[in-house]
């Protein structure tokens, strides 16, 4: 049986469904290309994939109808969106509906690589822990985020605060499928956050930069000065001791309603 990634891309721009395929290609990765989503769809009935590239803005069905339609199918393949309408409202709309990931373009081809290697493996991650739990076994991949805890898909978590403050870190998930963190680039106290534009990237030993995207918009207040001396501690202890900023939310009940519990 071949263990080549399987990834299927939905795309109706000839030269950027050309660009991913050759990027896959030569990444060793078996790759079908449509360029709509009911022929995806169609696929889909019969074939599984190890990921699913989709862009948003196409003729008929578009991403986010296609991501409704595979989850009324029952169906769990992992799906990044692409998109070259980078708006928040897109960013966080894909997660919100269950996209495994999220990618703007244009993109260079290594943070197509980036992406499509953090989601396979979240995506095992994801599958270890749903047999994990079918079997009733106490191990898991990763920490889900406690109760109280609200998430931007499976990339960042905040934490509202009674003095109507927030705290913003980043999910075990993500952290698990990104992989040794080297150092983390933060913003500085007074900055101001916008929900689905990256806050903070995190670097790896092999010089990749994963951008993080922020569950909630927000003045900073404080940066945990100790989580960005030693990234260690965020992979360490990613809810509690680990978190990544101290904000002041701008428009908390706005931003409350694309993120999951």
């Amino acid at each position: 049986m071949s263990t080549r990634p399987e990834i299927l891309v939905i795309e109706d721009e000839p030269s950027v469904a050309r660009a991913v395929v050759m990027v896959c290609d030569q990444e060793d990765m078996s790759v079908t290309a449509v360029d709509n989503a009911s022929d995806a769809l169609e696929i889909l009935q019969r074939d599984r994939f190890s990921l699913i590239l989709c862009d948003i803005m196409m003729q008929g069905l578009d991403g986010f109808g296609f991501l409704e339609k595979l989850y009324q199918l029952g169906r769990t393949d992992p799906v990044v969106m692409m998109t070259g309408y980078s708006t928040m409202e897109n960013a966080v709309k894909s997660l919100s509906m269950g996209a495994i990931d999220y990618i703007p373009k244009p993109f260079t081809a290594d943070e197509l690589l980036t992406v499509i290697r953090r989601s396979l493996r979240s995506s095992m991650l994801r599958e270890a822990a749903y047999a994990a739990k079918m079997e009733h076994e106490r191990s898991m991949s990763f920490v889900p985020s406690p109760a109280g805890y609200h998430r931007l898909g499976y990339v960042s978590w905040v934490k509202l605060e009674d003095e109507g403050t927030a705290k913003i870190g980043v999910s075990d998930l993500f952290l698990k499928s990104v992989e040794n963190i080297r150092e983390l680039e933060l913003f500085a106290v007074g900055d101001q956050l916008v929900q689905g534009v990256p806050c903070a990237v995190a670097i790896t030993t092999d010089d990749s930069s994963h951008g993080i995207m922020c569950p909630m918009g927000g003045k900073i207040l404080e940066v945990n000065e100790e989580a960005l001396s030693n990234p260690a501690l965020v992979e360490k202890d990613p809810f509690f001791r680990g978190w990544l900023y101290r904000i002041l939310p701008s428009n908390p009940d706005s931003n409350l309603k694309w993120l999951n519990s």
